[in-house]
């Protein structure tokens, strides 16, 4: 039993370390051709060599240049890089990968030293190596979260910047330096970017799609249509504002309404593994059925997956979209 585990584990280890080999074979040479450019039309020597590498470092992530191979095809399928900078991360596609099989393979070889059977580690690797990816998403959710809440208060900030007679832009700095993240960050990004050079519509759509937030695709509308036609943006701004007030507040009505249902949905998914924890205390011999026999089995694997069915109508139920 154990040499054939510490086998699969060899063969798991060497496939990823395969996979990672290619990746930093293919990787691509533009940073040190920028690098060595930069260098010699600057003509310094090696005294900022360090700084020359920022710069070149900093242009290629902009052009999205120097990323190795499987940093580059994950980003064009997948788009982690926005996922990163949505949930505010700081992290490569590959050292965020290399998690993911890290917590797969660690968690098939502690079930497969238990000596249950060899299908089963495999399984429940692949589904631990997802709780990265849990993570990345519950982290991204929780900052969009924050976000929308704090949007209706930047909007009312820019609006009274504006009629105290300040430009749109320097409400947009108003609001990055009274305001805490993340709508400060992102406000005084596209401060910092229209000030570089960058048109203020486009900072704006970039700003739209790096936050996925309707009030705010609404807000950079009405901006972009105010600087083409003209018209009172303070007032849109608070008309906006007021809504998205409103908004908040029917979301509350609607969460105390489904109050009940979501607390019904969380008492019957966590009462089986409850249950489970609880004969297994009591008579352990009880439970080794469903691990063993072989209707046992099936009967697990069903449960599991009814209850997996469960929650995702549960939720379907509960979550009202406003």
């Amino acid at each position: 039993m154990l040499p054939s585990v510490l086998i699969l584990g060899a063969v798991f280890l060497c496939a990823a370390l395969l996979v990672v080999a290619i990746a930093m074979l293919l990787r691509d040479k533009s940073i040190s051709q920028m690098e060595d450019r930069l260098s010699t039309l600057t003509g310094k020597g090696d005294k900022n060599d360090a700084s020359l590498a920022e710069l070149s470092q900093i242009l290629a992530q902009q052009r999205g240049e120097g990323q190795g191979f499987l940093d580059s095809l994950l980003s064009r399928w997948f788009n982690l890089p926005r996922l990163f900078s949505q949930a505010d991360v700081t992290m490569t596609v590959t050292k965020f990968l290399g998690i993911c099989v890290g917590v797969g393979f660690a968690s098939a070889a502690v079930i497969a030293v238990t000596g249950v059977s060899l299908i089963y580690p495999p399984i429940i690797g692949l589904c631990f190596s997802m709780l990265p990816v849990v993570w990345l998403m519950f982290r991204r959710k929780r900052r969009l979260k924050k976000f929308a809440a704090q949007l209706p208060e930047a909007l009312e900030l820019v609006a009274r910047a504006l009629r105290a007679g300040h430009s749109l832009a320097a409400g947009f700095r108003l609001v990055s330096s009274e305001m805490s993240e993340p709508i400060g960050s992102e406000f005084g990004r596209v401060y910092e970017e229209q000030n570089l050079g960058i048109p203020f519509e486009e900072a704006l759509n970039a700003l739209t799609e790096r936050v996925p937030n309707l009030d705010l695709k609404f807000f950079a509308t009405a901006v972009i249509l105010q600087r083409q036609t003209g018209g009172d943006l303070a007032e849109i701004l608070d008309k906006i504002g007021s809504l998205i007030r409103e908004r908040f507040k029917i979301w509350g009505q609607v969460q105390a309404l489904t109050g009940e249902g979501r607390l019904s949905g969380i008492v019957l998914l966590a009462l089986p593994p409850m249950l489970f924890v609880a004969v297994y205390r009591m008579n352990p011999d009880y439970l080794m059925l469903l691990f063993t026999d072989d209707l046992g089995k099936k009967m697990l694997i069903g449960g599991v997956l009814m209850q997996l069915l469960g929650a995702l109508v549960i939720r379907k139920i509960v979550n009202i979209r406003v």
